[in-house]
């Protein structure tokens, strides 16, 4: 049986057909991956309900990106350029990635999940990167991923899979401030951005800012499912 791992979703208004309504969804990207990647994905919509029960089913998981957190979940007040807050799927996924850390469920967290991981941990971000990098360059255009490469960190678990150096599709405005209780960098950008941490304490916890359900190198699902399925067997 392949592993099963969890994809949280958004909830946002979306048309279907005849129908516009609000509905709990993900990118497809996200599910192909997992899927060529040998596991079995589940769609997770966000509730602060049913925590546990969510995570006896998973033996993976996956926080999906989307919009910016509220910056009150990490103690600041909000940039001008803090749009689009989800405040009921923060609280959700920050409850559901706290109780998978304590479980060492294997988690892969992209672009919004790798800044839920960091606050969940105590840490807070970087509400506009271009205030410190000084361009967009990590989000040039909306709708559309900017590609660069990232340096991975020698001996971390993200160059142990990717190597020293990677091309990457980013779609973000915020970064990572102070890093949560346990994290380490794994990877910077060329304007030295910081694009992925993790917790060499927990066997698979890892976060990365840029997209990488939208490249054709399966590497990182790869190495999440079997994770997953080191899980299972666990």
């Amino acid at each position: 049986m392949r592993p099963v791992v969890g994809i949280t979703t958004y909830v946002t208004d979306a048309r279907f057909g005849v129908w516009d309504v609000e509905s709990a969804l993900v990118p497809a990207a996200y599910v192909r991956a997992v899927e060529r990647a040998g596991g079995r994905p589940l769609l997770v919509p966000p509730s602060a309900e049913g925590v546990e029960e969510t995570l006896d089913a998973l033996h993976g998981l996956i926080f999906s990106g989307g919009s910016d957190l509220d910056p009150e979940a990490y103690g600041q007040g909000p940039h001008a350029e803090t749009r689009h807050v989800a405040p009921e799927r923060d609280r959700a996924e920050l409850a559901l990635l706290q109780a998978a850390l304590e479980r060492d469920l294997p988690v892969l967290a992209v672009c919004r999940g790798s800044q839920v991981l960091n606050v969940a941990l105590g840490g807070d971000l970087v509400q506009h990167l271009p205030d410190v990098v000084g361009d967009e360059k990590h989000r040039h255009t909306p709708g559309a991923f900017a590609d660069h490469d990232v340096d991975l960190v020698e001996g971390t678990l993200l160059s142990g899979l990717l190597g020293e150096r990677a091309a990457v599709k980013s779609h973000h405005h915020q970064g990572f401030g102070r890093l949560g209780h346990g994290l380490r960098e794994a990877a910077r950008a060329e304007d030295g951005a910081l694009e992925a941490v993790e917790d060499p304490g927990r066997p698979f916890a890892l976060g990365v800012l840029w997209h990488p359900e939208e490249d054709e190198d399966l590497r990182l699902f790869e190495a999440l499912v079997q994770a997953a399925r080191d899980y299972r067997r666990s």
